[in-house]
């Protein structure tokens, strides 16, 4: 089971979300140009294929394991995550002054596709680092950067986030976890925090935990948390990071997949409290943490990317070399190839186009990204942050949904040799079923759609949106499936309508299935506008996915628009 970064599909998005020109000298990606994305991503791929894919059995088989409060990553770990951090990955995209190369959004997106399609449990530590540094640089003080923020940006010390307590899992106004002031400006923690990624771990030398916590004077609910930096070490009287800070890991938990990712129970405060600083202001905890949350969300999208294309390549090269069967009607013909029989090749089909749209939603939400930070006009900028918000629940959405149903789907080709684990393809679908779960469960994004996002600007980021879909169509001309493409994205436009006309409960029945429509529509015109290239692979999978998979949006519209009331009546019945 071997994985290869698909460089030329992931270059063509790359540039398609770019646009014309933005490669060019004064362009958004100027820094990118002469070839400068194409050989990064080249030398990335090289990494993930040579370094971590080979890992990645080794991790699901023998996992991570605790021993004496103490975490063992499994054989190989150590030295592979030595070489990441030495070839300078996890200062890819972080800010020149702190250490990182102030690389763009887009290409770390495409890099952390790459590293999560080799080994999705070892990539999911730098993960974690990443949305970690993008917190600290919007919302520490200056002391806490200049100790802190430039080791996690090399990846000398990583880090995590603590938000999921016994009681409080989506629901973070239940956090319990306490905080107290200290006379010497520091505060000290006490509490539980569960479900921590890399809370404890033997890859490096310290590890930074950014922690929800209340103050004793806070306000009720989520109003009243604040956000709390404590080190696994302290400084000691030598200045050097040897004091062990009072936190422990309390036991890894058993899961489904992603055996190789320690998954902890952290303790904080057995002998007093932990010491830790206050990021941001106090009972502000939460803005500052859906800073990471948000780089997190597109994050766990490109590993729904990755996860995806890594099944698909498993599943096709089975396919293309699996014997049985005749289609045709001359059963004195040698078998053939299961990838020749129509419905396998409904099922890679299928695998492939989902695939290609979840990525080229991640990096349009990527690009807009760095449009917001980069584009010298305001206006300019406003309007891709709006466009990035709006995005980013469906990014993470759509893309980790269709990585469960990869998954599923190559195992369906193997048969039953994809039930057997030696073949790889059940480890992927075990491996896929957190992703609709953690960073906000995708019920939770597509609330977050519908109840926030479709409002922007006074919904003029959704505007723009369904326009530029519309403007895709129209440039596609005499596309075969331009008339499909087109109901497609008029049945989101009607749903979107209906929904900003509902009121609470119609619009929380629709939110799931609007988020799906949302994202065939989108996903519909991206592969379009691909196809406008004009390479005929291009053409015939857009066409596919228009008349196989996109043909569901106006069923789901009308979902949307008249479903509630049927749910609402039969939900009485669970009650």
């Amino acid at each position: 089971m071997t994985y290869f970064a698909p460089l030329d599909d992931m270059v063509f998005a790359l540039l398609q979300a770019a646009g014309d020109g933005a490669f060019e000298e004064g362009g958004l990606y100027g820094d990118l140009g002469d070839g400068v994305a194409e050989s990064t991503l080249a030398e990335a791929a090289k990494f993930a294929e040579q370094a971590l894919h080979p890992l990645d059995r080794v991790g699901d088989r023998i996992g991570a394991r605790f021993s004496e409060g103490a975490v063992i990553c499994p054989p190989g770990w150590r030295e592979a995550y030595s070489r990441w951090r030495d070839g300078g990955w996890n200062a890819l995209a972080a800010s020149p002054e702190f250490g990182g190369l102030g690389l763009p959004a887009l290409l770390n997106a495409a890099c952390t596709e790459i590293w999560n399609g080799a080994n999705m449990a070892f990539a999911l530590c730098p993960l974690l680092g990443q949305g970690a540094i993008e917190a600290l640089e919007a919302h520490a003080s200056e002391e806490l950067k200049r100790v802190y923020l430039a080791r996690v940006v090399s990846g000398e010390w990583t880090a995590t986030m603590n938000l999921t307590e016994p009681q409080a899992g989506s629901d973070l106004s239940l956090v319990r976890t306490r905080a107290e002031r200290s006379p010497d400006g520091a505060y000290r923690l006490k509490g539980q925090k569960i479900f921590i990624t890399y809370g404890e771990h033997d890859l490096a030398g310290n590890i930074v935990h950014l922690v929800l916590a209340r103050l004793p004077d806070a306000p009720e609910g989520t109003r009243g948390l604040s956000l709390f930096l404590a080190p696994k070490f302290l400084p000691g009287g030598d200045g050097r990071f040897t004091l062990r800070n009072d936190l422990r890991c309390a036991g890894l938990e058993h899961k489904l997949g992603i055996h190789g990712s320690p998954t902890c129970t952290m303790i904080y405060g057995d002998s007093g409290g932990a010491t830790a600083w206050l990021v941001g202001e106090e009972n502000k905890g939460l803005a500052c943490m859906f800073t990471m949350m948000n780089s997190a969300r597109l994050a766990v999208g490109l590993q729904g990317v990755g996860l995806a294309e890594r099944a698909t390549q498993t599943a096709l090269a089975y396919a293309r070399e699996r014997r049985q069967g005749r289609s045709g009607a001359d059963q004195g013909r040698s078998a053939e190839r299961i990838v020749e029989h129509p419905d396998v090749m409904r099922m890679a089909l299928t695998m492939q186009v989902l695939t290609q749209a979840a990525r080229a939603i991640c990096y349009e939400t990527a690009a807009s990204i760095d449009r917001a930070r980069r584009e010298r006009d305001p206006v300019r900028a406003g309007e891709a942050d709006e466009r990035a918000a709006l995005l980013t629940p469906v990014a993470k959405g759509f893309s980790t949904d269709i990585a469960n149903e990869t998954a599923s789907l190559g195992v369906q080709i193997f048969g039953g040799m994809g039930f057997i684990e030696e073949t790889g393809a059940a480890q992927l679908m075990r491996d896929a079923r957190i992703l609709p779960i953690y960073e906000g469960t995708n019920g939770i994004q597509a609330i977050d759609l519908v109840g926030r996002k479709l409002r922007l600007g006074g919904g003029g980021a959704l505007r723009r949106e369904i326009a530029d879909m519309y403007s895709v169509v129209e440039a596609a001309g005499g596309f075969a499936a331009s008339g499909v493409v087109r109901e497609a994205v008029a049945a989101l436009e009607a749903a979107s309508r209906s929904l900003l006309e509902a009121d609470t409960s119609k619009a929380l029945a629709g939110a799931t299935p609007y988020l799906r429509l949302f994202a065939l529509a989108r996903g519909a015109t991206l592969l379009m506008k691909g196809a406008l290239s004009g390479d005929p692979r291009r053409v015939a999978l857009a066409r596919f996915f228009a008349d196989n998979v996109a043909v569901a949006a106006p069923s789901l519209a009308r979902v949307v628009v008249d479903g509630a009331p049927s749910l609402l009546e039969a939900g009485g019945t669970l009650l």
